[in-house]
């Protein structure tokens, strides 16, 4: 018995605040059912990113790591490096038809992301709802879902990551994640603001790639 009760009696010990922001999921996965319909979906899927966020505030932080962080989501402030990408793709006859799938991409997803949705959930931002938040830069003053960073680094990055080689498309990928992780880190968006701005970019940048094929642009 002491051996089953020691890692759970050491993780309350290293992490007693850990414990105490995900206590709503505690009881496993019927606990969270119950809570996902006793208390409404929206109510629950809150829970849980002041949960995670939270969580990634309290122990991924290190102030040796702050600077570069910001440095991470800058790449995506109004979009510059991905429209810069994207324009530079379209000098080479090779990867033209990249660079046209992926400026389209991203104006589509612009459109649904800052047009349609933002305004729509009118989600606040962390900081507005949560105390204990401390965003580490000015926070935008726009709505927080979904993620405007994310969704134009996704709706680049799964245009090079579908119709360019591996070397570049996995690079773009995973400098994508980083920009959506960072935006966590800096405490200026939920978990659900991410993943919303990912599934955004996952349909725009389909839907630009569709749209290429059928109209043959090289």
């Amino acid at each position: 018995m002491e051996l089953a009760a020691g890692p759970t009696l050491f993780y309350n010990d290293l992490f007693p605040r850990a414990t105490s922001q995900v206590a709503a999921c505690s009881g496993g996965f019927d606990y969270c059912l119950g809570e996902w319909e006793g208390r409404g979906k929206m109510e629950w899927i809150q829970t849980v990113d002041e949960a995670i966020l939270m969580f990634v505030q309290e122990y991924m932080r290190a102030d040796i790591l702050n600077g570069f962080w910001k440095a991470v989501t800058s790449l995506a402030d109004k979009g510059w490096f991905w429209l810069a990408a994207s324009f530079l793709l379209l000098l080479f006859k090779k990867t033209r038809a990249v660079g046209v799938a992926s400026l389209l991409s991203i104006a589509v997803c612009f459109f649904i992301t800052n047009m349609v949705l933002k305004g729509w959930v009118a989600r606040p931002r962390p900081d507005d709802a949560m105390a204990a938040i401390e965003p580490l830069i000015r926070t935008p003053r726009d709505f927080s879902f979904p993620s405007g960073h994310t969704t134009v680094s996704f709706a680049c990055a799964l245009v090079c990551f579908r119709m360019l080689p591996g070397k570049y498309g996995i690079p773009a990928l995973v400098l994508a994640g980083m920009i959506g992780f960072s935006r966590l880190y800096l405490g200026v968006h939920y978990p659900s603001d991410v993943l919303g701005g990912f599934l955004v970019a996952l349909a725009g940048s389909g839907v630009s790639m569709k749209v290429l094929k059928r109209n043959r642009i090289e």
